[in-house]
């Protein structure tokens, strides 16, 4: 075996991909599992979809299930969804189904690659890219390991029809859209309200609603919508935000299909 090879065969196969991901139709930010779900459903319709991540691993919050214990908890519309990706569920109680979290994501990340989603992982988002009547039209990239760093190193670009932020807790994408244009979004008070504290039904009833294009080429999706809408947590329940990846995907398809 010959290192140098190897070493080839990584590098290019890589930026042959990462140069194929900077003119995409849907960008998005965070591989969660709603970022994921979107990913997939985006993908399976044909959508040319890349998913940029920072950390070195995918899957949010899903892995750590419930204080670390590798279970998480979906309902009936949830198992659904985990059914159609054959992840094994096991009722705990009527309309209480419990799912190995390892599992479900490691299925879900599989399956969205099959689908032809791109995921780059170690990759931050630290801008976006405007145009034409403040529309987000990309996203602005480093290596995780520069801002980590704390290094003075200029980034790179993306173009994409649409961009989903599904950054989670932070809705680290919307913050930059308020910070850096003083943009208002499409919420109760035009800003980035903040999530409430945990009321599980609640917070599983509102991420539905609260998922939709908050700005022009930007749509929110996960714990990224209830915190910009100023809804509540819902804690180790993921019936919610499955659904609400499957919805960006489709929002998504309704934006680019216009063109």
């Amino acid at each position: 075996m010959d290192e140098v090879t190897i070493s080839r065969a990584i590098t290019e196969s890589f930026f042959k991909e990462f140069m194929a991901a900077m003119e995409v139709d849907v960008a998005i930010a965070g591989a969660g599992p709603s970022g994921l779900i979107a990913a997939y459903h985006a993908a399976k319709e044909g959508m040319n979809t890349v998913v940029f991540e920072r950390e070195l691993r995918p899957g949010g919050g899903m892995p750590g299930g419930g204080m670390m214990f590798p279970r998480i908890v979906v309902q009936d519309e949830g198992r659904e969804i985990l059914d159609e990706f054959g992840v094994r569920t096991r009722e705990y109680e009527r309309g209480y189904y419990i799912a190995d979290a390892l599992e479900t994501i490691s299925t879900i990340c599989s399956q969205a690659i099959k689908a032809g989603a791109k995921i780059f992982n170690l990759i931050s988002i630290e801008d976006v890219m405007i145009r034409e009547g403040d529309a987000v039209t990309g996203l602005v990239l480093n290596w995780s390991a520069v801002s980590w760093s704390k290094l003075h190193v200029d980034p790179l670009t993306v173009r994409s029809k649409v961009t989903i932020d599904a950054t989670g807790h932070v809705g680290e994408i919307c913050h930059i859209v308020v910070h850096k244009l003083g943009a208002k979004l499409r919420t109760q008070t035009g800003e980035v309200m903040g999530e409430k504290p945990m009321w599980a039904e609640r917070g599983e009833k509102e991420i539905i609603e609260n998922t939709k294009e908050v700005y022009p080429g930007l749509i929110i999706c996960g714990m990224a919508a209830n915190a910009v809408c100023g809804s509540p947590r819902m804690g180790a329940i993921f019936g919610g935000m499955l659904l609400s990846g499957k919805k960006a995907a489709k929002l998504a398809q309704s934006i680019v299909s216009k063109g």
